[in-house]
């Protein structure tokens, strides 16, 4: 249970991650710029830099945390979890340093879940090793994240599954050993009994990666994109490729989200934290007007508006972290914690676009060249909001879940309704 104190032990752990992140893996964001430079696993410069680093964080029992004791892991719990994700979010490099880089994570969960013996070893393990990276492959060119949508489709010739059709955005495509595939194997079935999930060595004949889509931020001249358009043409995987039953994909996707989510929310809160130490630093060093920057009451505002409401985005994710915690523990009722994490969804993309902006804005011309970090964050604040689901779709569903448990008012008016409720006490 966590009531605002963390146990000695594990803010000792949360202690020398701090320092270690600040001193020695942070400066690889410059060292190695480019969001695809964490995954890829065939720059031997890269790989040489980070291994002593990697080795470091093994011998503190750190690596790859995020499996639980059930699949294998530590079984740190989402509480320890978020507090680690807090600092690895201040740097590109981190996760890839801890073994716990996004979509590898999710992959090695529902791998672990769902993933045959001999599944495991050839891609679990590898993955779990740092050795390899994967890909997620679900989003359609014509359906986005909409799985009902989807028309790449997979049926069974003999003892195999074909795959035939397109995906879009699957993120890390071109440095992945495997793609985890959904497609529609089951067409007949209700929408969420559609899918399935494949596994697909990224060698496979019929792997076509139509070019590597380029985002915000990206350079125009250099081929740095890493969100690959896909076509599967006649793929053919054995039958034993695919994870969970037919007809499981939307389940297993399931799976993988929600933790992931609780974790990429912590990350956003240390690279807001890492703003705002940014911008305080600003404030006490730069003088217009004839005074500090820290004494205008403008930027007095700014400062307090974004710890106010940082801090009240950290407690919503920890108590949504508590929460899943308590109910795999079997010490609250099993109630989904889907609408907790669908707030957090919905506030870190607004948290991290409020705050990112005042801070370059703080730091004036500044903050909007490349020669802070300010600028390349704020790319990233339009994909955060459409990562997981576009903002609208959780809106829709936290909204959904409070009406759900609202009262009917009994009459004509509203229960608070005063004139009503004196004559009730008549």
């Amino acid at each position: 249970m966590w009531n605002f104190q963390t146990d000695p032990e594990f803010q000792s752990q949360l202690d020398w991650m701090m320092d270690f992140v600040k001193t020695k893996v942070e400066p690889l964001d410059i060292r190695f710029p480019g969001h695809g430079a964490p995954y890829d696993v065939s720059n031997a410069e890269s790989r040489a830099a980070i291994k002593p680093f990697q080795d470091e964080v093994r011998a503190r029992g750190l690596w790859a945390c995020h499996l639980g004791p059930h699949l294998g892991g530590p079984g740190y719990g989402q509480i320890k979890l978020a507090l680690m994700n807090e600092i690895l979010g201040r740097s590109y490099w981190a996760p890839t340093v801890f073994g716990t880089a996004a979509p590898d994570t999710g992959n090695a969960e529902i791998l672990a879940m769902f993933g045959t013996d001999e599944q495991k070893e050839t891609y679990l393990q590898p993955l779990m090793n740092g050795d390899i990276v994967s890909c997620f492959s679900m989003t359609e060119p014509q359906a986005g994240a909409d799985a009902k949508e989807f028309t790449c489709r997979a049926w069974q010739e003999g003892d195999e599954w074909v795959i035939e059709g397109e995906k879009w955005f699957s993120s890390n495509a071109r440095y992945a050993a495997f793609l985890i595939v959904m497609a529609v194997t089951n067409p007949d079935n209700p929408p969420h009994g559609r899918m399935s999930m494949l596994i697909v060595p990224t060698d496979t004949p019929g792997v076509q990666i139509i070019r590597n889509v380029k985002v915000i931020g990206d350079s125009h001249d250099s081929d740095d994109g890493i969100h690959a358009y896909i076509r599967y043409n006649q793929v053919r995987v054995p039958l034993d490729a695919m994870l969970g039953a037919p007809g499981e994909g939307f389940k297993v996707a399931q799976a993988r989200l929600g933790g992931g989510r609780v974790h990429h929310a912590m990350r956003t809160v240390g690279k807001c934290q890492r703003a705002l130490d940014m911008m305080v630093e600003r404030a006490n060093s730069r003088r217009t007007q004839g005074k500090q920057l820290a004494e205008h009451q403008f930027v007095q505002g700014m400062i307090a508006d974004s710890w106010i409401e940082l801090e009240q985005f950290r407690m919503l994710v920890m108590k949504t972290a508590w929460t899943i915690d308590e109910v795999e523990a079997g010490r609250s009722p099993p109630v989904s914690p889907r609408t907790l994490i669908a707030m957090c969804k919905v506030q870190m993309a607004k948290v991290y676009h409020d705050i990112i902006q005042r801070a370059i804005h703080l730091h004036g011309s500044l903050g909007v060249t490349q020669e802070l970090p300010l600028a390349d964050w704020w790319g990233g604040v339009a994909s955060l909001a459409l990562a997981d689901g576009p903002t609208e779709v959780h809106k829709a569903q936290v909204a959904k879940a409070l009406l759900k448990r609202a009262p009917v008012a009994a009459g004509l008016f509203p229960s608070e309704h005063i004139p009503t409720r004196m004559e009730m006490m008549r």
